[in-house]
């Protein structure tokens, strides 16, 4: 079953220095370990970019809606471009994926409780194969409940639709 790595959302506009996304430097390490084990093994890695509104940290088009520097895709990544918590909801993601018959998904980025878990859940209902990186999607504080709260959670009911495995143990 062809596997392949979908980034989520993982701008710079989520690393605002007032603002970091919760453990945002431990992320990226663990996105570049998935991307460099991707690369080694010819799996091909998606990125989704999300483009917000004027006047939000994403804005289409400023610097915060550039694809974070850390993890910088290269010509054989595939750049999704989207509007809403969903990748697949009127983007190319579904087509580009057929395209090159994936069939598994590796899922990561940001935010947990909205593009990560809105993507798993459809990628769920399309009949792809679902892995959620565990230790590798991030969100914020809400007013209730903390960020760490928010992922454990989140890493419980989306066991649902996806196997979910800390990235050391996710294989390419």
């Amino acid at each position: 079953m062809k596997k392949a790595l979908l980034i989520i959302d993982v701008q710079n506009g989520m690393f605002q220095k007032d603002n970091v996304v919760y453990k945002g430097e431990r992320l990226l390490q663990n996105l570049n370990n998935l991307i460099f084990q991707a690369r080694n093994n010819s799996t091909p890695i998606f990125f989704i970019q999300h483009h917000a509104p004027a006047g939000k940290p994403l804005e289409f088009g400023t610097k915060g809606w550039e694809i974070h520097p850390e993890i910088t895709p290269n010509s054989q990544d595939v750049i999704i471009q989207k509007t809403t918590p969903d990748s697949f909801f009127k983007t190319s993601l579904d087509e580009e994926l057929k395209k090159q018959g994936i069939e598994h998904l590796v899922i990561a980025g940001i935010q947990t409780e909205a593009c990560v878990d809105t993507t798993c859940r459809r990628a769920f209902s399309m009949e792809y194969k679902v892995t959620l990186a565990s230790d590798t999607h991030s969100t914020w504080d809400s007013k209730d409940i903390t960020a760490q709260q928010i992922i454990n959670h989140h890493n419980g009911v989306l066991r649902w639709f996806a196997d979910v495995n800390p990235s050391k143990d996710i294989i390419f």
